[in-house]
């Protein structure tokens, strides 16, 4: 029971770092279904651990119900997980979620395969996903990755990394990331643009070239200058 009060407030007190629209604890207690559901989710999962299994289904059931947040109480959730706005996210029952974990809705983290064992991803420390993703069957999530909205994930993510698309792909190293004290992403929620990358790069690139031609007619004009002094090429018609 302490275990569970503990990790309430510290999944109440991560809302406050990761979602700006948050002013008081009870607001956050009373108004966010993320929050409920992730509650009920971990005393849902205490029963399943401890073979209740149906009381573990039925309470789970009644947080999908209030929530629109359906988490099977089989999946593993670690500390500091948040869920923004949370409608429609989908969590299976080998699903593991590490700590510092955000996902926002309509998420899915789902199985490829019907077979029994270990088939829904596994989300290490610091990953975000984005809205509407869905990350399919045993693979890992590597941590701090993101996950573009509406990607579409069905192979192993490195660490640091950012996959966008159907399917995903790498596109972009994650980088230069603001890291509090306490080791927590402040953003988290920034996702990188490479396409807008691609466009700093060649403003870049070319400002660079005209830096060059402007160092080149300096040099020539020192050298028409230590040439001719004052009977240079113009100056003779």
């Amino acid at each position: 029971m302490i275990d569970f009060f503990k990790h309430l407030n510290e999944d109440i007190a991560c809302v406050f770092q990761r979602d700006p629209a948050a002013r008081t604890k009870w607001e956050v207690m009373t108004t966010y279904p993320g929050v409920h559901a992730v509650m009920i989710h971990r005393i849902a999962h205490a029963l399943w651990e401890r073979n209740w299994r149906y009381m573990a289904r039925f309470l789970s059931f009644m947080g999908r119900m209030l929530t629109q947040i359906d988490i099977h109480p089989g999946a593993a959730i670690g500390r500091h997980f948040f869920i923004d706005h949370g409608c429609s996210v989908v969590i299976g029952e080998t699903a593991i979620i590490g700590n510092e974990v955000t996902l926002y809705h309509g998420v899915t983290l789902g199985g490829t395969s019907w077979n029994p064992g270990r088939r829904h991803p596994t989300l290490e420390d610091g990953v975000v996903v984005g809205a509407g993703a869905k990350i399919l069957g045993p693979i890992t999530v590597g941590s701090r990755a993101r996950i573009g909205a509406n990607s579409v994930v069905i192979q192993d993510v490195p660490c640091n990394m950012t996959v966008v698309g159907i399917p995903g792909k790498v596109v972009l190293p994650v980088s230069r990331r603001q890291i509090d004290k306490n080791g927590i992403d402040l953003d988290h929620h920034l996702m990188p643009d490479p396409v807008g990358k691609a466009i700093s790069c060649l403003l870049d690139r070319i400002d660079a070239l005209e830096k060059q031609v402007a160092d080149l007619g300096k040099i020539d004009a020192v050298m028409n200058s230590s040439l001719y002094g004052d009977n240079r090429p113009e100056k003779l018609h």
